[in-house]
């Protein structure tokens, strides 16, 4: 319920202030476990998609968002979970794992998760080289992939920027795609990789980025 008193009342700020435009609407499917894959070039990315799609998406998000005893902190933590966010731990490699598990768990119950496959902000506007757990969720549930590609939300909030500025972005979602050809080989390295691959190159072919096949480093990494 809170969810959806949100959505509407910072939806319609949103499309008077930024005026996106959405191509592909009509791809995003009804019902059913999705995998929303998107590039990713601003922090405002995981509210600009749940402000344009017609469902729920849940995101995993850093866990000091949600902590915090004063009243600023608690209501973001509060915000954060009524669209979606879901707590994680970063950087250990339990983590990434149970980030995994929580993943499976939202699509086994048929809902929406959204996943950036490139791990983090893209700061030279390229596309990286994907992260295989997308290509095993996507090979270990049900759940269709549906990718996404997001257009100057880079100019809303670079790196570094505090607060958002008006900008028009441009949200472009793809036609699901599904590897059910792939059924019982998960457990391939080189099968998890040909899938993440895919995706990554449908992403490129709607965000009209330049592809670099390396990860990209988080700025403590560097």
């Amino acid at each position: 319920m809170l969810y959806r008193v949100l959505k509407a009342l910072f939806g319609g700020v949103f499309k008077v202030v930024f005026r996106p435009t959405v191509e592909g609407l009509e791809n995003f499917p009804a019902k059913g476990a999705v995998i929303l894959a998107s590039n990713h070039l601003s922090v405002f990315d995981s509210f600009v998609i749940p402000l344009v799609v017609p469902r729920q998406v849940n995101f995993l998000a850093k866990e000091e968002y949600f902590v915090g005893r004063s009243p600023i902190a608690r209501t973001r933590a509060g915000i954060m979970r009524a669209i979606g966010q879901i707590p994680v731990e970063r950087g250990q490699a339990r983590a990434g794992l149970a980030a995994l598990d929580v993943a499976t768990e939202v699509l086994r119950k048929g809902q929406v998760f959204g996943i950036y496959p490139e791990g983090t902000r893209s700061r030279d506007l390229r596309l990286g080289r994907g992260h295989t757990g997308v290509g095993q969720l996507a090979l270990t549930t049900d759940a269709v992939v549906l990718p996404v590609a997001l257009i100057g939300t880079d100019r809303i909030q670079p790196p570094g920027q505090r607060f958002p500025k008006p900008s028009r972005v441009t949200i472009r979602i793809g036609k699901p795609l599904s590897f059910t050809r792939y059924d019982g080989m998960a457990a391939s390295p080189a099968i998890r990789r040909a899938v993440t691959d895919e995706i990554m190159y449908t992403i490129m072919e709607l965000s009209g980025q330049e592809y670099v096949d390396t990860y990209h480093k988080r700025p403590d990494a560097a």
